[in-house]
């Protein structure tokens, strides 16, 4: 068991959640500062996201805060989960990551995602539909061209042209098949719906074409793991996050993320308590030695090399200790 878990790259991406009480910026910080800690303890990489205009979350720019993070550690992978890539300009994207891979060499990653603003005033405001996900293998080719130097326009994209960032394809819905087509490292969420996520990986792995990204498939699965001391305490730290996500659904707003303990004292509607209750099942939370054994099933499930790691709670200084047990189990 052990060994197995042993032989494979966790990372973790961090989606700066804003909390109650607390600032866009202090989310940002925190982020930061969570990178440098996530380093000494030995994870492969660090990933920052892309979301706009949602309340509860401050990374609206990931290539900006990539560069904060790779600023402020020294050895640990620094990327994006992702830039998505419907929403940009693929010369505009390779131009930002060469720069970075300019500025940090070897340690930079290119994780691109296919979807767009999840609101109609987002969308427009950044003049897109719906539809532009539709074009998402034709932009990604076109992204990675401006790396070979093989655009049609012309136009040569610096610093990026010539430079080698690791491309990987975020794959929900049709991004197994994109990223299959592609040749391109995958990864895959969420780890609470197994069946449809084995579906991707099969996929992916049957249809999969090497290029010159990638020689054979490369597998990294998501999800949240929530490592304490009990389980009662690993469950405790799911609920901000649950009540968040339940809120957006009942709501159509995801909000800052609130204490666990008020979570716990609020009087929910039954819609609002349905959503909760589910937004509580399927991780991977519990004990080092419950953990280790549900993290041991998923490998043999997926055979994946990578986890990516997305938990995200109220509690700072719990979710800090989450991720130094996880450490320990993979270090055993």
């Amino acid at each position: 068991m052990r060994s197995l878990i042993a032989a494979t790259r966790f990372s973790v991406l961090d989606r700066s959640r804003i909390r109650e009480g607390h600032t866009d910026a202090e989310a940002l910080r925190d982020t930061v500062r969570l990178a440098q800690e996530l380093e000494d303890l030995g994870y492969h990489r660090f990933w920052v996201a892309e979301h706009h205009g949602v309340p509860g979350v401050a990374g609206s720019a990931p290539t900006v805060l990539a560069a904060a993070v790779a600023g402020a550690t020294r050895t640990i992978r620094v990327g994006t989960g992702g830039v998505m890539l419907p929403n940009h300009q693929p010369l505009v994207v390779a131009e930002q990551f060469g720069v970075l891979e300019s500025l940090f060499p070897g340690r930079i990653d290119m994780g691109l995602g296919r979807s767009v603003g999840f609101t109609g005033g987002v969308r427009k405001a950044l003049g897109r539909d719906k539809g532009d996900a539709e074009d998402f293998g034709a932009q990604l080719e076109e992204l990675l061209g401006w790396f070979r130097g093989t655009s049609p326009t012309g136009v040569h994209a610096r610093p990026a042209e010539g430079l080698t960032v690791p491309p990987f394809v975020l794959a929900m819905g049709e991004g197994a098949a994109v990223a299959a087509r592609a040749g391109l490292p995958m990864v895959i969420g969420d780890l609470r719906n197994r069946d449809k996520m084995q579906r991707g990986i099969d996929h992916y792995r049957t249809h999969f074409r090497p290029s010159p990204w990638a020689s054979e498939p490369y597998v990294v699965v998501s999800g949240t793991v929530a490592v304490a001391a009990t389980p009662e305490e690993a469950r405790r730290l799911l609920v901000p996050e649950a009540w968040s996500m339940a809120y957006s659904r009942t709501h159509g707003a995801f909000p800052p993320l609130p204490p666990a303990e008020r979570v716990e004292e609020l009087a929910m509607t039954d819609k609002e308590r349905m959503f909760y209750e589910s937004g509580l099942v399927g991780h991977l939370a519990g004990t080092e030695e419950q953990v280790a054994h549900e993290l041991e099933t998923v490998l043999k499930e997926t055979a994946a090399q990578e986890v990516l790691v997305t938990t995200s709670t109220y509690d700072r200084a719990a979710l800090a200790d989450s991720y130094r047990r996880l450490a320990r189990i993979t270090s055993r």
